[in-house]
């Protein structure tokens, strides 16, 4: 059964993005050194990478080329996609795609991006680990790392870590019968 594994860095005020959907703040760390926790290695363990229409929208404006041509790509959207930026997947149902999704044997899957649709895979039991990369900016308004739901759940520290210019790894796992899961 594939892992279901988040990877995200979100600002020390608990945003993944501006009040515009800017990630500026980011780049500027883009040289940060994280070692065997670079995202280069850890987008090498991935064979499945599932993200939502805000993420893969961010993604195809942007002017890089295509960075997933050797992972299966599912971006979860109900509106169709019409000039599709690289090779992808559509889904629309969350509950089929989580069933898919643990289904799968070759290879980990990679939450991208998105509160939304991380929180709707929290919601489910369907996010087994996640690494949030804490950079010391203070954004004061924008998208949350995780939207306020209501879900409740109390995961799982596997490690922190300080890393590179100000940068905390948390690594956390969350248990499939956590009694807190179904409080939303």
């Amino acid at each position: 059964m594939a892992r279901i594994l988040g990877y995200i860095a979100a600002s020390l005020d608990g945003l993944i993005a501006t009040k515009n959907d800017s990630l500026d703040w980011l780049f500027k760390y883009n040289d940060m050194d994280l070692g065997e926790h670079d995202y280069g290695l850890f987008l090498k363990r991935i064979r499945t990478v599932v993200m939502g229409r805000g993420t893969y929208d961010f993604l195809a404006r942007d002017a890089s080329p295509w960075a997933y041509g050797d992972q299966r790509v599912i971006v979860v959207t109900s509106r169709p996609i019409e000039h599709p930026k690289g090779p992808l997947e559509v889904r629309s149902d969350v509950d089929a795609l989580v069933r898919e999704l643990r289904g799968l044997d070759d290879g980990d899957v990679w939450m991208m991006g998105g509160g939304q649709l991380q929180m709707a895979f929290l919601e489910r039991g369907a996010l087994d680990e996640i690494e949030i990369y804490v950079i010391p900016e203070m954004l004061g308004g924008g998208r949350p790392l995780f939207p306020l739901t209501g879900f409740r759940a109390s995961p799982t520290l596997v490690s922190a870590q300080a890393i590179d210019r100000g940068c905390v790894r948390l690594h956390y796992r969350f248990q499939p019968d956590m009694p807190d899961r179904n409080d939303h």
